[in-house]
């Protein structure tokens, strides 16, 4: 059996922060910005030369905040509730004999920089300092498969749960969005109505409230019921 090695292409300053609250696919939150930066000796306008002309690119990364070794060789999808096991070959879990992730995002723009290569992307699904093994640009005519099925996830994630903010959150997302240059609002309704808590606490509501750190600040939100949810407030982190 052939052993091998790999070293990062690259590293990803992203908007999410920690691992609690990033969507389980790329593309399902638009307004989530990513920067992708070349590393030496990769850190070359030459080794991107005609990718401005892919609206997207694939990112082979590594879940760099699993423990590795730790996998199963049976999981349970969130997807199905967290109540049914299937082959970890049969699911895109971060829990991989190998903790490598595939993930396709939008490419936004290419900027050269103070002897630096970055990529800015939308649409991403990345922690904060993942590091980046391989890119590749997307091909519509042989990445896009209309016919192709989607097993037990063949229908793309449906709105979940109602957003709704307090008056104190709505001044925050203003202030947030033009501090950042992203429309924050929309953001935060983009990945809550999404419902990121575990399987085993779907359906919960109550006064508990839930914190997470995105972008620069902590989002906190409850639910009220079933399938609505309040933002409390965003509470800016000062590095």
């Amino acid at each position: 059996m052939n052993n091998f090695s790999f070293s990062s292409i690259a590293v990803v300053s992203s908007c999410y922060k920690e691992k609690f609250s990033i969507p389980r696919q790329s593309g399902l939150v638009s307004e989530a910005i990513a920067e992708l930066t070349l590393l030496k000796p990769y850190a070359e306008l030459e080794a991107v030369r005609g990718l401005e002309g892919f609206s997207h690119i694939w990112l082979t990364f590594v879940f760099n905040a699993i423990p590795q070794g730790d996998w199963k060789p049976t999981v349970r999808p969130p997807r199905l509730g967290g109540n049914k096991r299937l082959g970890v070959f049969a699911t895109r879990s971060t829990h991989r004999p190998n903790p490598i992730g595939l993930s396709v995002v939008k490419l936004l723009e290419i900027r050269s920089e103070k002897g630096e290569i970055k990529l800015i992307l939308g649409g991403c699904d990345l922690l904060d300092g993942t590091p980046i093994l391989d890119i590749k640009p997307y091909l519509p005519y042989a990445d896009m498969i209309p016919d192709a099925s989607g097993g037990f996830a063949s229908e793309k994630p449906f709105k979940k749960m109602e957003v709704q903010f307090s008056d104190s959150a709505k001044e925050a997302c203003i202030s947030a969005s033009q501090r950042l240059n992203v429309d924050i609002k929309l953001f935060i309704e983009q990945l809550l109505c999404l419902d990121p808590r575990p399987a085993y606490q779907l359906g919960q509501f109550g006064e508990r409230v839930y914190v997470a750190y995105v972008y620069d600040f902590d989002l906190r939100w409850r639910y009220l019921e079933t399938e609505r949810l309040e933002v409390i407030d965003l509470s800016f982190r000062e590095e």
